[in-house]
């Protein structure tokens, strides 16, 4: 354990599973406080809200929230709010994800993927900014995918690609603040379901010869909200291996 983020408050979208779970736990165990969301699976939301509860000082909460919606955010601004009266940092990492052929790709679907990972972003921002200010600081947990596109992942691609945009022009517009805007972004990373073909042509292709793990993306994002990023502004951070 460390306390590089010793009493901070943390607002993290998307924090029960996978990358966001990782990063959900790394800033409790830097000793920030931490208010997380999830969007269906109450069963990850519970197991993860016990843990965090045996870590640092015990003050977080994991709440449900459909961030993709500006009720959905208010609502979970509004419960962060309410426990606290400032937010030190928000990540956002909720997102959605499908493998569908372009002249397959229904508009429900497109918006789906876009407005968990993209609208959400300018939404949570939007809302929280009067809890922000100087020395906080915004990630967006992108993907490398938005420098190369990947077939069969049009609205993913284009998601993340917009996190882009928005972030430079947050960092631009915040910086003077003194809030930091970034994207972190990660590149594949080994999870329990990921099959053995799979690792084994990332294996090939990524310098290091191995997938990254959810806690070094968490590492990366403890790094932002510290004080050991003061001037990391506007910077996308890959954390993929050199891919």
């Amino acid at each position: 354990m460390n306390s590089l983020l010793k009493g901070r408050r943390a607002l993290i979208t998307g924090g029960t599973r996978g990358i966001g779970r990782a990063i959900s736990i790394a800033f409790a165990r830097a000793e920030a406080k931490v208010i997380t969301c999830y969007r269906q699976d109450e069963k990850a939301g519970k197991l993860l809200a016990e843990e965090l509860s045996g870590i640092s000082n015990g003050n977080h909460h994991v709440v449900p929230a459909d961030v993709s919606t500006p009720d959905g955010v208010s609502e979970l601004v509004n419960y962060a709010r309410g426990q606290w009266d400032g937010i030190d940092a928000v990540v956002h990492n909720a997102g959605q994800i499908s493998h569908i052929p372009l002249g397959e790709l229904p508009p429900a679907e497109w918006h789906r993927v876009v407005d968990t990972s993209l609208t959400a972003a300018y939404l949570v921002v939007r809302e929280a900014l009067p809890l922000l200010s100087a020395g906080s600081s915004v990630t967006m947990i992108g993907s490398g995918a938005a420098m190369i596109g990947i077939p069969l992942r049009a609205h993913y691609t284009a998601a993340k690609a917009g996190q882009l945009g928005l972030m430079r022009s947050m960092a631009k517009e915040l910086g003077p603040k003194g809030i930091r805007v970034n994207v972190l972004s990660p590149g594949p990373t080994h999870s329990e379901k990921t099959p053995e073909n799979v690792l084994e042509m990332y294996r090939k292709r990524i310098p290091m010869g191995r997938l990254g793990e959810a806690e070094e993306v968490a590492s990366a994002a403890v790094f932002l909200a510290s004080d050991m990023a003061t001037f990391v502004n506007g910077a996308n951070l890959h954390v993929d291996g050199g891919i």
